[in-house]
């Protein structure tokens, strides 16, 4: 297998623990790395990040294969595994770090993201209007190596256990067929 068809998105859903423990799980997806953009800084930290001041996101750069998962299904899953209707919200999460976000690398990417949200709004799939940001991506900045891999690492906290096992659960359940065999 080469390398000549892998891809980056990147995605910001709320806690990067989160969306990394979702898209570590899908097949064609080589690597998740958590870390910030959007922001004002350069090389922000996670304590800078966690006043909301940097107007950094905390987000997931995603490297994949687009001959075994593409674009347009990443969306798919993103839009399904976190809750693009609250502003700078998601769950007991609050501030703008943990805003819904698609940061796109490219034209065609950014049609992709208006086009999902175009169709996911005319077919009604959430009660109230999407607030996501479809944002040109500047600087990524990797998050401190704490953060990389948390869930694998730390499934029994008790986060993990609440906030990101349903969302696990809701993956494999709705996209079995686009999940690895064992992580």
């Amino acid at each position: 297998m080469g390398n000549n068809n892998l891809d980056s998105a990147v995605f910001a859903g709320g806690c990067f623990w989160c969306t990394e423990a979702v898209f570590q799980r899908l097949q064609g997806v080589f690597q998740v790395i958590s870390g910030y953009t959007g922001g004002s800084i350069k090389n922000p930290a996670y304590r800078e990040i966690t006043t909301g001041r940097t107007g950094h996101a905390e987000a997931i750069k995603i490297v994949y294969d687009a001959n075994i998962i593409n674009y347009s299904e990443l969306l798919e899953i993103f839009f399904a595994t976190h809750d693009p209707t609250t502003l700078n919200r998601q769950g007991a999460d609050r501030g703008t770090q943990y805003r819904s976000a698609v940061f796109y690398e490219n034209e065609n990417q950014k049609k992709m993201a208006h086009s999902m949200i175009d169709k996911l709004q005319t077919e009604g799939v959430f009660d109230s209007p999407i607030v996501t940001e479809v944002t040109e991506l500047g600087p990524f900045y990797n998050a401190e190596d704490y953060h990389q891999d948390y869930y694998n690492q730390n499934s029994k906290q008790g986060y993990c256990q609440f906030v990101i096992n349903p969302k696990l659960s809701k993956l494999q359940h709705t996209f079995k067929s686009k999940l690895k065999k064992e992580i």
